[in-house]
């Protein structure tokens, strides 16, 4: 169970209701995550712009982008965020078995090289801060600046999503 409660329809501040009608209105449910949110609306309302901006995306590939996605929820042990975006990342041409390869990318065959570029930056970003040269030069070979200024927003904010998820304990949705 959440740490906080979760603000349900008809109980938030109007930002938050005109939110939850905008979600329905796209026949989109109200997920766990936005509930909680809710106790915060402006906070809320830009979290959930900016969430929008990178799933809509710019020029990073969609799949490349879930594939950092995942990565990111499956270093911090974010079940809630890997789950979600699981879903995501079929629509994105993953397959299951790479989605499950993820866990453990570098023992697989499943990936491209600039795939597997993807992957390592999204390690360093996350775990260590800081970017070997190699590495970023590596992603340099496969994507522009701006597709790799985008990844690494992906990456800073899926990691916030998670760290969030976690520290409130929000439950993923039946």
């Amino acid at each position: 169970m959440a740490r906080v409660s979760f603000v349900e329809k008809g109980q938030g501040h109007p930002m938050v209701e005109d939110l939850y009608q905008k979600i329905e209105g796209r026949r989109q449910r109200i997920i766990n995550l936005f509930k909680v949110l809710g106790h915060c609306p402006y906070i809320g309302l830009n979290w959930q712009r900016l969430g929008n901006s990178l799933l809509t995306g710019e020029e990073l590939p969609t799949r490349l982008r879930e594939i950092a996605i995942l990565r990111v929820g499956s270093l911090t042990g974010s079940e809630y965020e890997f789950t979600q975006h699981t879903r995501r990342g079929l629509s994105a041409g993953l397959t299951g078995g790479e989605i499950e390869a993820i866990h453990d990318w570098t023992s697989s065959s499943l990936f491209s090289e600039q795939e597997c570029a993807v992957l390592a930056y999204t390690d360093e970003v996350e775990r260590d801060i800081r970017v070997r040269d190699e590495t970023f030069d590596r992603l340099r070979s496969f994507l522009s600046e701006h597709a790799i200024v985008e990844l690494t927003v992906v990456i800073g904010y899926y990691g916030m999503v998670s760290r969030f998820l976690i520290a409130l304990d929000v439950e993923l949705e039946e």
